[in-house]
């Protein structure tokens, strides 16, 4: 893969319109687009982890997502300005934008979360695994004879967050592109961190873009260049836009960084503990320097000090993985870089994130509350699936026309084919906030009554 290649301005579905003239670039455009978007507002009120706030606030979606755009606008500035130095015949191509890029991207990765977390994405491919909706696995339209084909219906039973945010940023309806998303190649080939199609996803659940949307991504691999592999008959794998690895490792630090610092304001972590699990990220004489320096600034409140030590450990996570970055460039350009940039780092943070990662699975991820809104989360995301299911499944039926009446007409739920109802049903139901999903849980399941 090739870098003059890879980075690309022109916008998909509109190709052939010239570029605007102002003095922004085409990629910060992209990140304004986002930052002014309702999708992007509506992380807001998103679970990122641990319950939303009480009176002690923790990271909802929202907050993740500006903190991952700041991370990640320092990798790919940072990992620009080294690559330069490598190579400065590219001075005057995009390359220089890469911090724009990977910031915009950044901003989008969570957008296609459900409500609940992951145990809302979990809700909805178990729903169709294992669930009630089994049964439209074989089923067969008595009148069209239309069906769902095999991939499709892995599309379903391994629903995805990363796939699905491809699809709300690519999404085509009645010949537009809703919501005022009209990409450039680069942002949205940097969101896809799993290029292969869900027939692959095996186990882990991951792939980048549901067959709907099969088509798109073909025609961004072929404009930037990424590289096809080896797959399964049938199948798609591509290798993972260069960018893509900064995004990631961008998420990777925030979401493990930041959790620990949660879990410390919510007592779930000890103030020792926490200290502890930052301060292994550093050889010995920086944590003398970080010791003389709290005490020399006069930091003794204990919330600024985990600050000051979260704020000391992201610093040195994204200069590493900076350098990972640059150091395998040409790996990654051919397609065989094997895992995370974390996964490449020196070996005492790399030790370090490796113990927090630890950590958060066996103390903070199966905490009471954060296990309490997953079981919440769950039955809420099923019972509105299972409703809207047999909705468009049975349009006919007076409830399931009163159901449908309340969805907003830019969700194809009566559209012919019976694939693009089930996907229709799921944007409805994975744009809706957490609060919104149980309002609506509560007012059809009758537990709440609209005040006239």
């Amino acid at each position: 893969m090739d870098w003059t290649q890879l980075l690309s301005s022109k916008r998909l579905g509109l190709e052939s319109r010239q570029q605007r003239r102002d003095d922004r670039t085409e990629f910060q455009r992209d990140y304004d687009r986002l930052i002014f978007s309702a999708p992007f507002r509506r992380l807001q009120n998103k679970t990122q982890v641990f319950p939303l706030p009480g009176n002690i606030f923790v990271h909802n979606r929202l907050t993740h997502s500006l903190e991952v755009s700041s991370v990640g606008r320092s990798l790919g500035n940072d990992s620009a300005r080294m690559l330069l130095e490598k190579h400065p015949e590219l001075e005057h191509t995009h390359l220089t934008e890469l911090g724009s890029i990977v910031s915009a991207a950044c901003l989008a990765h969570d957008l296609g979360n459900p409500p609940f977390g992951h145990s809302g994405e979990r809700a909805i491919a178990t729903y169709f695994s294992e669930g009630a909706g089994r049964w439209l696995q074989d089923y067969k339209d008595p009148e069209t004879g239309d069906s769902l084909t095999a991939t499709q219906w892995n599309d379903l039973t391994h629903f995805d967050g990363n796939a699905n945010a491809f699809r709300l940023l690519t999404h085509h309806f009645e010949g537009r592109r809703p919501g005022g998303f009209v990409m450039t190649y680069s942002t949205l080939a940097s969101i896809v961190k799993y290029p292969f199609s869900s027939d692959l996803a095996g186990t882990h659940q991951k792939f980048g873009f549901f067959d709907a949307e099969r088509n798109d991504y073909l025609k961004i691999a072929e404009e930037l260049g990424i590289q096809r592999l080896d797959s399964e008959p049938g199948t798609l794998r591509y290798a993972r836009f260069p960018l893509a690895y900064l995004v990631e490792a961008a998420d990777d630090i925030c979401y493990e960084i930041m959790d620990i610092e949660d879990a410390h304001k919510l007592k779930i972590l000890s103030t020792a503990d926490t200290k502890e699990l930052l301060m292994a990220y550093f050889t010995a004489e920086r944590r003398q320097e970080i010791e003389e320096n709290l005490s020399r600034l006069d930091v003794y409140d204990v919330n600024e000090q985990i600050v000051y030590l979260r704020s000391s450990v992201i610093n040195t996570l994204e200069g590493e993985c900076v350098q990972a970055f640059v150091e395998h460039e040409e790996e990654i350009l051919r397609g065989n870089f094997k895992g995370t940039l974390i996964e490449h780092i020196s070996e005492t943070p790399k030790k370090a994130y490796e113990t927090c990662v630890s950590t958060s699975y066996g103390h903070i991820y199966h905490s009471k509350d954060v296990v309490d809104i997953e079981l919440a989360g769950f039955r809420i995301m099923t019972s509105l699936i299972h409703e809207m299911v047999e909705a468009v499944m049975h349009p006919d039926k007076a409830y399931s026309q009163l159901l449908m009446n309340r969805v907003s007409r830019q969700y194809q739920i009566r559209a012919p084919r019976l694939y693009d109802r089930l996907m229709a049903v799921l944007d409805y139901i994975s744009g809706m906030t957490d609060i919104y999903a149980l309002d609506l849980y509560r007012k059809i399941n009758g537990m709440s009554f609209p005040i006239i």
